[in-house]
C-alpha cells in the first residue's frame, strides 16, 4: 500500500455536512490499493481532492488520520459525511453511488459474480500477504530469503487461481471486452508485484496478456503511481 509540504497534501479531516458533496481520496502514490479506486475514479469520471498520506514518515498513525480509519490504511475515501476505508467497500460505494461507466455488468450474473471473485481474491488472498508490515517482520525473524521466498510463492499461487478462473472468459480485459471490477483490481496488482518482487508474469499467459491492454487505458495511466501529486522526484 505510501510528500510534498503543499497544504494539499497535509492530513486535515475537514469533513462536514456541506450539501455540496466533494470526495476526497486519502493516498499513498505507491500503494496499489489507492491506486485501484484511483483507476476507478478516473473510469467514472470522477473529480476528487488527493491528500496524500505518507506512509514512509508514518503519516497512517496521526491522531487525524485514525479518527478516518484506526486500522491506519490506506486508501480512504470520504465523500460529504461518508468515511469509506477498505478499497474493496470503496470501490463498492462508488458503484451504487455514482453508476455511471458501471464496474460491475448488470445484465449477466455469471459475468458479475466472476468480476467479485477475481477482487476478493486480489483484495483478501494476495494483497494482504504482502504488505509491508507483515514483510518487515518476516524479514527481521527469518531474514531477506525467506522473506522473498514467501512473497513469491504467496504472489503465484494467486496469480495461479486467477489465470485459471479467467481463461475461459477474458477477451481484451479480465471478463470480456469492457474493463470492469476485476480489471481494476488486477491492473494494479500486476504492475505492482511483478516489478517489486520479480514475479515471472510468462507464468500466467491470460493475465500477461490482459496486463497489456491495460497500458492503452488512459485511466489506467493518470491514476499511475508516478502521475500522483506525493510520487518521488
Amino acid at each position: 500500500m505510501d510528500a510534498d509540504t503543499n497544504n494539499d497534501d497535509q492530513i486535515d479531516i475537514g469533513i462536514n455536512s456541506s450539501s455540496s458533496s466533494k470526495l476526497v481520496l486519502y493516498s499513498y502514490w505507491q500503494s496499489s490499493c489507492s491506486w485501484r479506486v484511483r483507476f476507478a475514479l478516473k473510469l467514472k469520471g470522477l473529480i476528487y481532492e488527493y491528500k496524500a498520506v505518507d506512509l514512509s514518515k508514518g503519516e497512517q498513525f496521526s491522531p487525524e488520520f485514525e479518527e478516518l480509519n484506526p486500522l491506519h490504511f490506506v486508501p480512504v475515501l470520504v465523500d460529504g459525511d461518508v468515511v469509506v476505508s477498505d478499497s474493496y467497500a470503496i470501490l463498492l460505494y462508488l458503484e451504487e453511488k455514482y453508476p455511471q461507466r458501471a464496474l460491475l455488468p448488470a445484465a449477466d450474473p455469471q459475468q458479475r459474480a466472476l468480476n467479485l471473485q477475481a477482487a476478493s481474491i486480489i483484495s483478501s488472498s494476495m494483497q494482504p500477504l504482502h504488505m509491508l508490515s507483515l514483510l518487515k517482520y518476516i524479514e527481521d525473524k527469518f531474514g531477506p530469503d525467506e522473506r522473498l521466498l514467501w512473497v513469491q510463492t504467496h504472489i503465484e499461487k494467486g496469480f495461479l487461481a486467477l489465470e485459471k478462473l479467467l481463461k475461459d472468459f477474458a477477451a481484451k480485459y479480465a471478463t470480456g471486452e469492457d474493463v470492469y471490477m476485476a480489471d481494476v483490481f488486477l491492473a494494479p496488482q500486476i504492475a505492482v508485484v511483478s516489478m517489486r518482487f520479480n514475479i515471472d508474469m510468462s507464468k500466467f499467459p491470460t493475465l500477461l496478456r490482459i496486463y497489456e491492454s491495460y497500458k492503452g487505458l488512459p485511466e489506467f495511466l493518470a491514476s499511475s503511481p508516478e502521475r500522483q501529486p506525493d510520487a518521488a522526484r
